[in-house]
């Protein structure tokens, strides 16, 4: 029952600004630690045994950490993954993009730049909607579906070292000179914690759709230069019968990205980022049916 309080106290109060302008929210926290072994140890030689000496250390102290705060009882473990999801303030995120392209284009620029790391300067609003759903599906999994299959699986001290993983991932899992040895064991093991947790966030989009075409959507996803982010983004896009993904610009170069759903509609708009909300909201309430499920069982 911890679970289902925690994901309905995330879905009515989201990220209250009340709070977090006073305190750092834990996400802010993970960060300054994940930057702190980057200034420390990302240097000299083995780097890539570096990297891995730090994501143990993390992964192993927020697992402790958990461990601490669920000896406090199920109030303090609520409260601390309600924290720890994220699906009011992705839609949100989402939501916003949507507001912005009614007002005009670039305030939809702005409104996207937020949550996407691609140029958004010389988009169009159809770049804009799928920069919006895109990062909506992958975000579903890495905040909202994968926080709660590791809370599942291992309650507050997998969820913690999820999110430790996640931000890690997010913040040094490049393969960039600076973090190609350093970040691969954030990076590698980030792709092993979403395996799961990406295809079944796939599969309740699907679900919850009725879509069929698990051949299509596992086509596509297999496309993506990520191992776990093409699913929902797969699904996504079939739910809503567009085409997402195609060429993008990173660091001002364009980069020739396969569609994702080719045969979809490619002309979108703040009607499809609506949508794509509505659908955010089907799969989590599909999974809080399912966390009922197993509380009574």
């Amino acid at each position: 029952m911890t679970l289902v309080l925690a994901m309905l106290l995330d879905a009515w109060l989201g990220e209250p600004k009340w709070l977090w302008s006073r305190l750092p929210h834990p996400a802010v926290l993970m960060g300054r630690a994940v930057g702190w072994c980057d200034a420390r140890y990302n240097r000299g030689d083995n780097r890539r045994i570096k990297g891995m000496a730090a994501m143990a250390a993390l992964v192993l102290a927020a697992w402790g950490l958990g461990t601490i705060l669920t000896a406090f009882g199920p109030l303090v473990e609520t409260l601390c993954a309600a924290i720890l999801l994220a699906q009011r303030s992705l839609v949100q995120h989402v939501s916003a993009v949507a507001t912005g392209l009614r007002a005009g284009l670039p305030q939809g620029r702005a409104a996207v730049s937020m949550i996407v790391s691609r140029d958004t300067a010389e988009m169009d609003a159809n770049a804009v909607a799928r920069a919006a759903i895109e990062s909506g599906a992958e975000n579903l999994s890495d905040g909202v579906i994968a926080p709660v299959f590791w809370f599942m699986i291992a309650g507050l001290p997998g969820l913690i070292a999820y999110k430790i993983t996640n931000t890690a991932d997010s913040m040094i899992g490049y393969r960039t000179p600076r973090y190609a040895q350093f970040g691969w064991a954030a990076a590698r093991l980030d792709d092993l914690l979403n395996l799961i947790p990406a295809r079944a966030t796939a599969l309740l989009i699907a679900l919850t759709y009725g879509l069929s075409d698990w051949r299509g959507i596992r086509a596509d996803a297999l496309q993506h230069k990520s191992p776990n982010a093409g699913w929902p983004e797969s699904a996504m896009a079939r739910a809503l019968t567009i085409a997402l993904a195609g060429p993008r610009a990173y660091d001002g170069e364009m980069r020739d990205f396969p569609w994702v759903n080719a045969a979809g509609r490619k002309p979108i708009g703040p009607p499809d980022i609506d949508a794509a909300t509505r659908a955010l909201w089907r799969a989590w309430g599909a999974v809080l049916a399912l966390a009922i499920l197993l509380a009574i069982m």
